[in-house]
């Protein structure tokens, strides 16, 4: 009769927590549908963000371009090319690409986000944006064009 009893009750333990498994995998599938939304009202925040914090100049070019020139404020001849889709930032000396960084954020963030962030730590601290990111020299500098 014990042994009854001990097979009934782990079988009865097996259903509780396969039942509470089951919840839970529910539950997280109807949460990441609002995940989704929360995701695009960041999305869209970002992009209002990016808009206000641009000049006129600047959004028209990350428009046209899918990029943001940002000029260095320690080098004259240095620019950085933030791309808008995420990816490496190409710094460009005298008209050459001579190296891209990789600065990327922890979490997750929409690309109106990392854009912002790029432009504003490079503004604000070019010294720590350098040290933070990791740096890809190229052997040859290649020459960029870009539109006027």
């Amino acid at each position: 009769m014990d042994a009854f009893i001990i097979v009934l009750s782990v079988f009865l333990l097996s259903i509780l927590v396969i039942a509470f498994t089951t919840y839970l995998a529910t539950s997280w599938s109807q949460d990441s549908g609002a995940s989704r939304v929360t995701w695009q009202e960041a999305h869209a925040r970002a992009e209002a963000l990016l808009k206000d914090a641009l000049t006129g100049a600047e959004w028209a070019q990350l428009s046209e371009r899918n990029f943001l020139e940002v000029r260095s404020p320690s080098r004259p001849m240095r620019t950085y090319l933030v791309p808008r889709r995420g990816g490496r930032v190409t710094v460009v000396e005298d008209g050459m690409e001579v190296e891209s960084l990789c600065v990327a954020p922890v979490e997750p963030m929409p690309p109106g986000d990392i854009v912002v962030t790029h432009k504003l730590m490079i503004e604000g601290n070019e010294a720590e944006y350098l040290r933070r990111a990791n740096h890809y020299r190229l052997r040859a500098p290649i020459r960029v064009s870009t539109p006027a």
